[in-house]
């Protein structure tokens, strides 16, 4: 593994273990495993019935023999299923792992301790390759050892920046009978791989990888609540057109839009185009309480427009502070998504965005 490479800048407040790493690569991650059963039928043919795999030659003397084997053989694909630890003792292990507590002082726990420390805390399983030596029979007794392979410098990826990390695990086999009753010791076990037979090798590659911070996507603004009299300004606003209910009996101006004139009683209105431009009547800043779909603080703003009636709306282009009564305003309209629309008013004169 290459080091001294330029780092890249999302890991600088991280530790650069780099060289510690390379010398991990080839160390044998700790004592041979040790399948807890020898390869047995029941476990087959629970396998093959779950993948649906009907091969006879994994069920059968007599088919296995046909095909040019001395009796049944296990499916090479089990090869991991007989050294897996268990549910138990995996959950134990996650259990420690996310306490933060000690797993070990091996050359395995050693890399991820270290690759932890530079930040590169999640991971993904990216490939694995496999090749048989021979098929492992009913009687054989699996033994499995890894070995760190290779470590790669940081590489930016579509998930985050982090390291590949190969471990090639190497599988060998003895006869049922030739391991020790009872427990077997940390020797023993090293001298029943030491006098295996080779039946296979996996090598199993990982991304240890920095999380990039991502910034959730905001929700849609509140849908509003439309009737037969407030209908016609939300279209409008989709439009970009700020529309005005107008009485036409006695020609008043009213926002927002009501059924009948506060004026003279009518019924009877129709619409009129406002120009934008007005001036703030009055305005606040909300702070609290927060509704995700917004952007705070939000000032929202009473603008009396120059056609004589006032509108209650967003205000932007401007900070907070800066934000005076009696300044120069104009609508801008912002598309919040395909079905809906509002006026932002913004400086006169100044640009705007979206609140």
């Amino acid at each position: 593994m290459a080091t001294g490479s330029e780092r890249f800048e999302e890991l600088a407040p991280f530790p650069d273990h780099g060289a510690e790493l390379a010398a991990l690569v080839g160390q044998v991650s700790g004592t041979p495993t040790l399948s807890p059963d020898g390869v047995n039928l029941p476990m087959i043919r629970h396998w093959v019935e779950a993948m649906g795999d009907e091969n006879p030659v994994y069920v059968s003397d007599e088919a296995a023999r046909a095909a040019g084997h001395e009796r049944l053989i296990a499916p090479p694909t089990m090869l991991q299923a007989w050294i897996m630890r268990g549910l138990r003792a995996s959950a134990a292990v996650e259990e420690a792992r996310a306490a933060g507590t000690e797993q070990g002082s091996g050359p395995n726990d050693i890399m991820m301790g270290l690759l932890d420390d530079e930040g590169l805390t999640s991971v993904v399983a990216t490939n694995c390759e496999q090749h048989y030596g021979r098929p492992l029979v009913v009687g054989d007794r699996v033994l499995s050892r890894s070995v760190i392979e290779s470590i790669s410098e940081p590489k930016r990826t579509g998930l985050g920046t982090g390291r590949f990390l190969t471990t090639r695990i190497d599988f060998v086999a003895v006869p049922e009978a030739d391991v020790p009753a009872g427990p077997v010791s940390t020797e023993q076990v090293q001298a029943l791989f030491d006098a295996g037979e080779p039946v296979a090798t996996m090598r199993f590659r990982i991304l240890k990888y920095l999380p990039p911070v991502r910034t959730p996507p905001r929700p849609p603004r509140p849908r509003p609540a439309l009737t037969q009299d407030n209908a016609f300004w939300f279209e409008g606003a989709r439009a970009h057109r700020l529309l005005i209910q107008h009485c036409t009996s006695c020609g008043t101006l009213r926002h927002p839009p009501l059924p009948a004139c506060a004026t003279c009683g009518s019924l009877e209105w129709d619409t009129f185009e406002a120009s934008g431009r007005g001036t703030l009547y009055s305005y606040v800043v909300v702070h609290y309480p927060q509704v995700a779909a917004f952007e705070y603080p939000l000032p929202v703003g009473l603008v009396e427009l120059e056609e004589g009636t006032r509108v209650v709306a967003n205000l932007g282009g401007v900070a907070p502070d800066d934000i005076t009564v009696g300044m120069a305003l104009r609508a801008e309209f912002v598309d919040h998504d395909d079905e809906l629309s509002l006026p932002l008013f913004v400086p006169a004169g100044a640009g705007g965005g979206e609140r």
